[in-house]
């Protein structure tokens, strides 16, 4: 989620894998060895048993967003059905919010 794309793939995949193989992008640096930190994805706590529990390195890395749900999509691995959200780009909402503001300014400027 959002874009609403799926993918079937083996259990043992990790999410990254699987959302590449789907044409959904997920930004990272790394490679998927989470040193970036930038792969973040949402799961609700539901979808969080059809996945592995996170090892020791990636709870330390994550601190209290892993209560929230976030995982690492590099470190996330599939073992039944899941879906997972992937947060809008940092960038892409920021112009997004600069679109929706200038947009809401000009309907005010016609009332």
């Amino acid at each position: 989620m959002p874009e609403g794309k799926t993918v079937s793939v083996r259990p043992g995949v990790t999410v990254l894998a699987a959302a590449r193989q789907s044409g959904v992008h997920i930004p990272t640096r790394c490679g998927g060895k989470m040193g970036c930190l930038m792969c973040k994805v949402k799961l609700s706590e539901e979808e969080s048993s059809h996945v592995l529990p996170p090892k020791e390195e990636e709870r330390r890395k994550l601190g209290t967003l892993i209560d929230e749900g976030i995982r690492f999509s590099c470190q996330t691995v599939v073992h039944d059905h899941v879906q997972v959200e992937v947060p809008e780009d940092r960038l892409k909402a920021a112009v997004r919010r600069q679109l929706e503001s200038a947009r809401n300014r000009d309907r005010e400027d016609f009332i």
